[in-house]
């Protein structure tokens, strides 16, 4: 099954090079690219894609305000994967309350960069190892983020909050499945309840319910 892929980013060069590895494996293929935020938008929802990746600093319109828009058309049903060059770039902060399913550096190894498009387009939530950690708890303590309420996890059954905290701690399903002794079918069907219980997009935002509900601590 092949995995479209619509590539933003404002340097030719850069997109090109992009296009060139993403359509070198045989299961990924570029159907789209976009120069700024706007245009992300408009070819993103014209070939619906099933992984954008895009570009944080544009001009015109940014990534991050590009991805708001996606995420918030029924349109579209794609999952974004937000590419930066620094590891703690301040628009990534933000970035992950807009729904980006994922953050790497640009400079990532181009293996690691075909993997995580294919984690992401499964699903899962994907974040650089150098900023994970770091991102999050950063995240959580600026004075602009309200806390969530707690009462949003009275919802989940004990063994619930036991895999949203694994999920926080960056576990994949098969990672869970073993940390709490259950079948990788059982974690999938754990973590499909949690994102319906908790009205969440993908992995990446049950990580940020997860810390501002106080469930795990940076």
């Amino acid at each position: 099954m092949t995995i479209n892929v619509v590539v933003v980013d404002d340097q030719a060069l850069v997109r090109a090079g992009f296009r060139v590895l993403v359509n070198s494996a045989e299961d990924l293929f570029v159907v789209g690219e976009a120069a700024d935020g706007s245009e992300a938008v408009a070819v993103a929802i014209s070939t619906r894609p099933d992984v954008v990746l895009m570009d944080v600093r544009m001009p015109n319109m940014n990534g991050l305000e590009a991805t708001r828009r996606l995420t918030a058309t029924p349109a579209f049903a794609g999952r974004i994967l937000m590419l930066t060059t620094f590891d703690l770039d301040e628009y990534v902060f933000d970035a992950l309350r807009s729904g980006a399913s994922g953050f790497l550096l640009k400079d990532t190894p181009p293996d690691d960069l075909l993997a995580a498009i294919r984690v992401i387009a499964g699903g899962e939530a994907l974040l650089a190892p150098s900023v994970t950690r770091r991102l999050i708890a950063e995240f959580v303590s600026r004075p602009d983020i309200s806390p969530l309420d707690t009462a949003r996890l009275e919802s989940l059954t004990v063994r619930e909050r036991e895999v949203l905290a694994s999920i926080a701690d960056g576990c994949s399903n098969s990672e869970l499945a073993e940390e709490l002794h259950m079948s990788v079918a059982t974690a999938k069907t754990h973590v499909s309840r949690i994102l319906a219980k908790l009205g969440a997009r993908d992995r990446a935002q049950l990580v940020v319910i997860a810390f501002q509900c106080g469930l795990v601590l940076p």
